[in-house]
């Protein structure tokens, strides 16, 4: 994986990897927007399992905003991420706030550079990968870094978050 250096068409993303020092790799692809899955889109044309791939999603846990970065082939399960966080009720947060607070698009939301940082759970299969892949903060752009320096940039917890989508 090399550094990539920040450019003009860099995101709050890389440009927050830029300035930690963080070794990543940018991935772009030609996004679809009539795509069904923008993260299983991602997988399928940067030729990557979609369970390296992952998914960045707010919810909100009794009261408190909390990201929750889940593999793209499964979905995000809200009692487990508040078990995580210590909280008791869970619910997706409404795709005004998710973009108000990141600053990202839905489609498009990095666990990296958001506008303001919320508590951040990594599902615990992230793990087992060397490294993964997560919005880079725009349609079209994934950023492979490890799953170590997620945790570190993001003061992410780790837990088992994510529930397998049903074949």
């Amino acid at each position: 994986m090399s550094k990539k250096k920040r450019t003009s068409k860099g995101t709050p993303a890389t440009v927050a990897l830029d300035q930690a020092g963080v070794p990543y790799t940018a991935r772009p692809y030609d996004h679809n927007p009539d795509a069904e899955s923008f993260g299983l889109e991602a997988a399928e044309l940067l030729g990557v399992a979609p369970e390296r791939v992952f998914k960045t999603l707010m919810a909100e846990v009794d009261g408190d905003l909390v990201i929750g970065i889940v593999p793209v082939s499964g979905s995000l399960d809200l009692k487990a991420l508040a078990a995580a966080v210590g909280g008791k009720r869970a619910g997706m947060a409404d795709v005004a706030t998710a973009e108000r607070v990141t600053g990202y698009v839905v489609g498009g939301i990095s666990p990296l550079g958001q506008r303001r940082r919320s508590q951040t759970v990594l599902d615990d299969s992230a793990l087992g990968y060397e490294t993964i892949y997560v919005s880079g903060g725009r349609r079209g752009l994934d950023i492979e870094l490890t799953p170590d320096d997620l945790v570190k940039l993001t003061d992410a917890t780790t837990a088992p978050i994510g529930r397998p989508t049903s074949p």
